[in-house]
């Protein structure tokens, strides 16, 4: 596994020293990195503490953030189809632009949807935490469950081995750690399906308030 994690390493690194070669506008979400960008620079204090949350639409949606988090200055870098693939493309404008102490990842949710494989995703992911890790070391990194939901319920038992997958990297690895919103959108084993709002994808302020509550020991308490 370390010979593995290390030749991803190497690559992932080879990959990002080359990468601004090509340029980064002819990705997919550039415009909309670049907005984030913007967005953020018109606000963050660059001499306070700083965490990050970043991934899909669950976290973009998530505008009430700061205000439920009000300790440390919160930048929600999320965008809408973000998946773990995108994230990577973007890790120094989404996160380590911002030299943040701590930083929420959500990605998954739209790779499974996309047909990736549980194992090809976690792939992705240790190669993200590799370049994080590598970039920035003191970075307390918090891994945010697959949600369930309304619309992709018939996931559901993709969803959980990707969880599963997603903890076990998480315990693995040094300055990760695991935050469950799974099981807390379950009522025993059926969906809570008030969470919602009509596309049956997003979360409505019930769904929030317990990602707020799911994530709450983690905000500010790093390892």
């Amino acid at each position: 596994m370390k010979y593995k994690m290390k030749i991803r390493s190497l690559l992932a690194l080879t990959f990002f020293a080359i990468f601004p070669l090509f340029g980064q506008t002819d990705l997919p979400f550039a415009g909309e990195v670049k907005e984030i960008q913007e967005n953020i620079q018109k606000t963050w204090d660059n001499s306070k503490e700083t965490i990050v949350f970043t991934g899909s639409s669950s976290i973009r949606m998530w505008n009430d953030l700061q205000e439920r988090f009000p300790e440390t200055q919160i930048l929600n870098t999320g965008f809408g189809g973000s998946q773990s693939s995108d994230l990577e493309h973007f890790l120094d404008e989404l996160i380590l632009d911002y030299n943040p102490s701590q930083v929420f990842i959500y990605e998954g949710d739209n790779d499974i949807n996309s047909k990736k494989s549980p194992r090809a995703i976690i792939g992705t992911m240790e190669d993200i935490l590799e370049v994080l890790q590598t970039k920035n070391p003191n970075m307390d990194i918090v891994l945010i469950s697959a949600k369930p939901s309304i619309s992709r319920w018939h996931l559901k038992r993709k969803y959980k081995r990707f969880n599963k997958r997603l903890s076990k990297l998480a315990s693995r690895t040094t300055g990760v750690r695991y935050a469950d919103v799974w099981t807390t959108m379950l009522n025993k084993r059926k969906l809570k399906r008030d969470l919602f709002i009509e596309d049956g994808l997003h979360m409505n302020s019930k769904g929030y308030d317990l990602w707020q509550e799911a994530l709450k020991e983690y905000v500010n308490n790093t390892l």
